[in-house]
C-alpha cells in the first residue's frame, strides 16, 4: 500500500515538472534584429497620420493617414505605397508621382502627426490602446495603463513587434525601448 503511495506522488511529480518544463519551452527571448529595430529609421505603417506640406502648394498640404492597406491617399495622385518605407523614402515616392504631369520641381516635407498606437495587455492597471510618444520605454507604457497589478512579473515582459513585414514575440526587460505598434503583455509571476 505504501509502494502505491509512492508510485502516484513520483507520478505527480513527474507531471508538475513536465508542466513547468512545458512552460519553459515557450519562453522566447527576443532575437537580435528584435533589438536592432529599437535603432533603425522609423518605418510607416496602419494607423500613422502624417503632416504632409507641398512648398507653396497650400491645397496639396495636409494629414494623411496610413490606412489598413498601407497607403496614403494622396490628392492628385492617388494611392501612394507608405507601409514599411522611412519618411525620407516616402517624401521622395509623393515628389516623384507630383512630377508626373501635376509639377514641376515639388518640395515634399512629411513629419509624423500621430504615431500609431500601442498596447498594453495582461497584469496591469487598465489594460487597453495607448498613444506611443517618440523614446517611451516599456515602463512608461505600464506607468501609462495604470501600473503593474499587484500579481504582475515586474522584471520582464513580452512584446510583439512587427519588423520587416513579420510579426515577432521576445521576452524584454522593462527598461527596454518601445515602438509603435508594439503589444507588451505583463505576465502574472509565478509566486
Amino acid at each position: 500500500m505504501a509502494r502505491a503511495g509512492t508510485n502516484g506522488i513520483l507520478l505527480l511529480a513527474a507531471a508538475v515538472l513536465s508542466a513547468g518544463l512545458a512552460g519553459c519551452a515557450s519562453y522566447r527571448p527576443a532575437p537580435k534584429v528584435f533589438h536592432e529595430a529599437t535603432i533603425q529609421p522609423y518605418r510607416l505603417d496602419s494607423g500613422d497620420r502624417l503632416r504632409v506640406t507641398v512648398f507653396e502648394q497650400p491645397s496639396l498640404s495636409n494629414t494623411y493617414t496610413v490606412d489598413q492597406a498601407g497607403y496614403i491617399a494622396f490628392p492628385l495622385v492617388g494611392q501612394v505605397p507608405a507601409r514599411g518605407s522611412s519618411l525620407t523614402q516616402l517624401e521622395g515616392a509623393v515628389a516623384q508621382k507630383l512630377k508626373q504631369g501635376y509639377l514641376r520641381d515639388p518640395d515634399v516635407t512629411i513629419e509624423i502627426d500621430r504615431y500609431r498606437s500601442i498596447f498594453v495587455m495582461g497584469e496591469v492597471g487598465q489594460a487597453g490602446q495607448y498613444a506611443y510618444v517618440p523614446g517611451m520605454t516599456i515602463l512608461n507604457a505600464i506607468a501609462v495603463s495604470g501600473g503593474f497589478s499587484s500579481r504582475a512579473n515586474q522584471h520582464d515582459v513580452d512584446v510583439t513587434r512587427k519588423i520587416n513585414g513579420q510579426i515577432l514575440t521576445g521576452r524584454v526587460p522593462i527598461t527596454d525601448p518601445i515602438l509603435a505598434g508594439d503589444t507588451v503583455y505583463v505576465r502574472e509571476r509565478l509566486f
